[in-house]
C-alpha cells in the first residue's frame, strides 16, 4: 500500500495526504472485532431469551397442574407466564407491531413447553436447582431487553427502569393472579429488587456511554450473582405485618 491517499483532484489541483501504512488495516481489523462481538453479544442474549421463555412456560404449565387445570388453561398460564411481561411492556410503551406477533415461532416453542411439562411433571423436581438458574437468567435477561426497548424508543429513565421492570416480573405476577395466589415477587426472596437494581445499572452504564456489550455483561453478570446469593442465603425485604381488624 502507498503511504499516500488521493483526497481530491480537481483541474490544476491534487490533494495528497500522507497516513501511515498500517492505519488503515488496523482501523478495519478493529471495526471488524467490534462488530463480530456485538453480533455474538446478540446471539448470546437471543439465546438466554429463548432458554428464560421455555423455562418460564414450563413453571406456569406446573403452576396450572397444581390448579388441576386443563390442558388449554395450562397452554394459557404457560402463554402468559412467559411472553406476558414483553407483550404489557410493548402496550404500555406504544411499541407495536408486539414482539411475538412478528416472531410466532416464540409461541410455538412456550406452548410446546407447557405441553412437554404435562408429560415430564413427574420428573422435573429433580430439576429444581437447573429451573432457579434458569429463572434467574431469564430474569436479568428480560430486564435487560426491556430498559435497551426503552432507551431506543427515547423514554426518560424512570420510564426505562420501570419497562425493564415489567418485562422482568409481570409475567409471574399474571401467572400467579390467574393462578389464585399471592404473587411471589411480593412474598420471597429479592425478585423484583434484583430487577431495579439492573434495569438502574445498565442504564447508568449507557448514560456513561459504555458500550452495549460491557454494559450487558456487567449486569447480566451482578445480577445473576445478587439473585442467586438471595436464593441461597434467603435475602428478602422486609415484610410488613397487620393482623388486627377493625370493627
Amino acid at each position: 500500500m502507498p503511504p499516500w491517499q488521493l483526497l481530491h483532484c480537481r483541474p490544476g489541483r491534487v490533494g495528497l495526504t500522507l497516513v501511515r501504512p498500517w492505519a488503515l488495516p488496523a482501523v478495519s481489523v478493529l471495526s471488524d472485532f467490534l462488530h463480530s462481538a456485538a453480533s455474538v453479544q446478540l446471539d448470546v442474549i437471543l439465546v438466554i431469551y429463548l432458554i428464560a421463555i421455555t423455562a418460564e412456560a414450563m413453571s406456569g404449565a406446573l403452576a396450572a397442574g397444581r390448579r388441576n387445570m386443563d390442558i388449554f388453561g395450562v397452554v394459557v398460564i404457560a402463554f402468559v407466564t412467559a411472553l406476558g411481561g414483553g407483550t404489557i411492556r410493548d402496550m404500555v410503551l406504544g411499541n407495536y407491531p408486539i414482539g411475538w406477533t412478528q416472531h410466532p415461532a416464540y409461541v410455538y416453542l412456550v406452548v410446546s413447553a407447557g405441553l412437554l411439562t404435562t408429560v415430564i411433571a413427574r420428573y422435573m423436581q429433580r430439576m429444581k436447582h437447573v429451573f432457579l438458574l434458569l429463572d434467574a437468567m431469564g430474569l436479568i435477561a428480560f430486564s435487560l431487553i426491556g430498559s435497551n426497548v426503552a432507551i431506543k424508543l427515547g423514554y426518560d429513565p424512570l420510564v426505562v427502569v420501570m419497562a425493564g421492570m415489567i418485562t422482568g416480573i409481570s409475567g409471574g405476577i399474571l401467572r400467579d393472579v390467574l393462578c389464585n395466589q399471592v404473587p411471589v415477587v411480593f412474598r420471597r426472596e429479592l425478585y423484583a429488587s434484583v430487577s431495579m437494581l439492573v434495569c438502574l445499572l445498565y442504564l447508568g452504564l449507557q448514560s456513561l456511554e459504555v458500550s452495549i456489550g460491557i454494559s450487558t455483561a456487567l449486569c447480566f453478570a451482578g445480577g445473576l450473582g445478587l439473585r442467586l446469593a438471595a436464593i441461597r442465603f434467603g435475602w428478602r425485604l422486609p415484610v410488613f405485618s397487620y393482623q388486627q381488624r377493625w370493627e
